[in-house]
């Protein structure tokens, strides 16, 4: 009888810590979940799925929900239609630096300034301030995004530069790019 009693006793022992452990790991999913950034979606497709090189011939745009013209984008018998990513040259590294208070970008190669120029950024969605590595780059792409009058669904926006870094991810569909 004192067996049975002490397989009882060990059996809800064991029921008990099972149901411990398993609330201590809800609160910890909870705890995580709310304290969790939540990053915007910048592109709806990149937030979906991968982007991607995409130049659509003849194609209608939507920007403010109204038809947009959009420009044909025709490669050149030399250019690279897959992802680049950065290359160093003989001058050093390349980095672009963005102002967003004087709202422009500049772009170096080791320490010689290669560009300046004026930018508009994050329209939509405010762009968000930090280091960032470029993960992707596309000659043109598909690019979404707003909601209501503010909706936006544009075919070969070009020269498009996806950026990352740890806790913005490439996914959120950030970028640098050319517009129409």
């Amino acid at each position: 009888m004192k067996k049975k009693s002490r397989h009882k006793r060990s059996s809800t022992r064991f029921q008990y810590l099972t149901g411990v452990v398993i609330v201590v790991i809800f609160v910890l999913f909870l705890y995580s979940f709310a304290t969790t950034k939540k990053v915007p979606c910048a592109n709806t497709i990149s937030c979906k799925e991968a982007p991607k090189f995409e130049i659509e011939m003849d194609a209608t745009g939507i920007y403010n929900n109204r038809p947009v013209s959009v420009p044909n984008i025709s490669l050149s018998q030399n250019e690279n239609v897959n992802p680049v990513l950065g290359i160093k040259t003989s001058q050093g590294e390349k980095h672009i630096y963005v102002n967003l208070a004087t709202q422009t970008l500049s772009a170096f190669e080791g320490k010689s300034l290669f560009m300046q120029t004026p930018i508009s950024s994050g329209l939509w969605g405010k762009t968000p301030k930090g280091d960032y590595n470029i993960w992707s780059k596309f000659r043109a792409t598909r690019m979404s995004g707003g909601s209501g009058a503010d909706y936006y669904d544009l075919p070969n926006v070009p020269y498009v530069m996806f950026f990352s870094n740890d806790e913005i991810p490439g996914s959120a569909g950030f970028s640098l790019h050319g517009t129409y």
